[in-house]
């Protein structure tokens, strides 16, 4: 049954409207594919450049941010299924400048695809500094995704980095917290052990090419110096006025496997048909075996309630059907990546503005597809208290190392008041240990991390475990 009728499209693009208007995004790609690889929908909102009103087409390069992990956890499933690793071998064998020598149990490959190495959120280790430090700059001649010593201060950098770590957010494979630093070395096990002298060319030779998505790549000047690709809109924090350019280094990681890919409308639809025939492209090509797929897509750690993460890709139900997917932020980026298996439809939403609820529009548009109102049904939680014991033992400071901070002060009610980056939250206890503070569009969880004997030394508030610094 078609349920992309005008009514539902008309409700799909007013919340588009909605979302530019109150994003101030300046471009937004909206697009519908099935397994053949058939063009369901595909709109274009706004400009690649405002101030030029320049138009988007299938064409353009947008940042993908995060959703490059699914390409690199593709691309080390292939490397298991051509016999050159498994995802059961411990990091240190792959990274020697892993030593994990402070982790009782090895970390081993599948921890890093699923975020549960152990590890607490650092300080963004980046492309611009590091290159600079080294006297060195990128190039069209010699680009520095190619460069070898590039590579090699990158992997020290992080892998050092982590491996001096002395306090952890579980062991190994206990829980969740979302970690760039873990993808960078996943693609730096592809880059050293694949054959291909790069992870850059890998995904080009194995993925990008084979797919036909000749507009893909992970570069950062031959995209600034692209006319087709889109101007970058963000604000730091704090920042009252937009920053505006194509620095595509912007914020990069220096390790490219967390989220250094760009693309197009165009070639994240052939993307999106791949996982929708297991493993081979919309023309039957075969990318990898459909058993690797089915391991990528399976829930393997809670993000929240309702929603996992397996290898580089996030499960959530919707009804009795699976949606899987990914979403990305950087500066200048939100993007959001889905597909559903049962009706064989995948989406891809791209916009050039930092910090747009993209995932909204993701989610309303599978609802249609599915045969669900466009309204998204929220969880219906009952009301409760904090403990006392929960609200003495949460209450605190709590701070990560990517920069974001949140309080937690005890009120006269029985309450916990919530202060994140500097803005009071509405938070709401549900279980025990657990809270929710209730967004426009999605709703962010926050549960204690405890140790053995009970006492709370961390919490979870969205993707990522931030460490507990201050009793308040």
């Amino acid at each position: 049954m078609n349920h992309l009728t005008p009514e539902n499209l008309q409700a799909l693009e007013a919340l588009i409207a909605q979302i530019m208007n109150e994003s101030e995004a300046r471009g937004i790609a909206v697009g519908f594919t099935d397994a053949s690889g058939a063009i369901l929908y595909e709109k274009y909102f706004g400009y690649r450049d405002a101030e030029k009103k320049l138009p988007i087409d299938r064409d353009t390069i947008f940042g993908m941010a995060s959703v490059s992990k699914s390409f690199t956890a593709l691309a080390i499933m292939q490397m298991q299924a051509d016999g050159l690793l498994s995802v059961n071998d411990p990091i240190k064998d792959y990274i020697p400048e892993f030593t994990n020598k402070n982790q009782k149990e090895p970390v081993r490959i599948w921890h890093l695809l699923c975020h549960s190495g152990g590890f607490f959120p650092l300080p963004r280790i980046v492309v611009d500094k590091t290159a600079k430090e080294m006297g060195i700059a990128d190039s069209l001649e010699n680009p520095l995704i190619y460069r070898e010593d590039f590579a090699d201060e990158g992997i020290r950098r992080v892998a050092e980095r982590l491996d001096n770590q002395t306090v952890f957010v579980g062991r190994p494979g206990q829980r969740l917290s979302y970690c760039n630093d873990g993808f960078g070395l996943l693609s730096d096990i592809v880059r050293r052990h694949s054959g291909y002298g790069s992870f850059a060319a890998y995904l080009d030779k194995r993925i990008l090419k084979p797919l036909g998505m000749n507009r893909s790549n992970i570069g950062f000047l031959q995209n600034t110096l692209d006319e087709n690709a889109a101007i970058l809109y963000s604000k730091e924090r704090g920042d009252k006025e937009w920053r505006c350019d194509r620095d595509y280094e912007n914020n990069a990681f220096v390790l490219h496997g967390g989220g250094a890919l760009k693309s197009t409308m165009g070639d994240m639809l052939k993307y999106a048909a791949m996982y929708l025939n297991e493993g081979f492209s919309a023309d039957g090509t075969r990318i990898i075996d459909r058993y690797s797929i089915q391991e990528m897509c399976r829930p393997r750690q809670v993000m929240k309630p309702g929603i996992y993460y397996g290898y580089g890709l996030e499960t959530r139900q919707l009804g009795d059907m699976t949606v899987i997917e990914h979403g990305g932020s950087l500066p200048g980026v939100s993007s959001n990546f889905s597909f559903c298996p049962q009706t064989g439809i995948g989406i891809i939403v791209l916009c050039n503005t930092m910090d747009v609820p993209v995932y909204a529009i993701g989610e309303t548009a599978m609802r249609i597809c599915c045969g669900f109102s466009p309204e998204e049904e929220r969880i219906a939680h009952h009301p409760r208290q904090w403990t006392a014991e929960e609200a003495k033992q949460l209450a605190g400071s709590y701070v990560s190392g990517e920069g974001d901070a949140f309080t937690l002060t005890p009120e006269e009610d029985g309450s916990l008041s919530m202060v994140c980056n500097g803005k009071k939250e509405n938070l709401k206890s549900i279980y025990p240990w657990q809270g929710v503070v209730r967004k426009k569009y999605t709703d962010a969880y926050l549960t204690a991390v405890r140790d053995e004997e009970g006492n709370v030394f961390a919490a979870q508030y969205g993707s990522r475990v931030f460490p507990k610094v201050t009793v308040s």
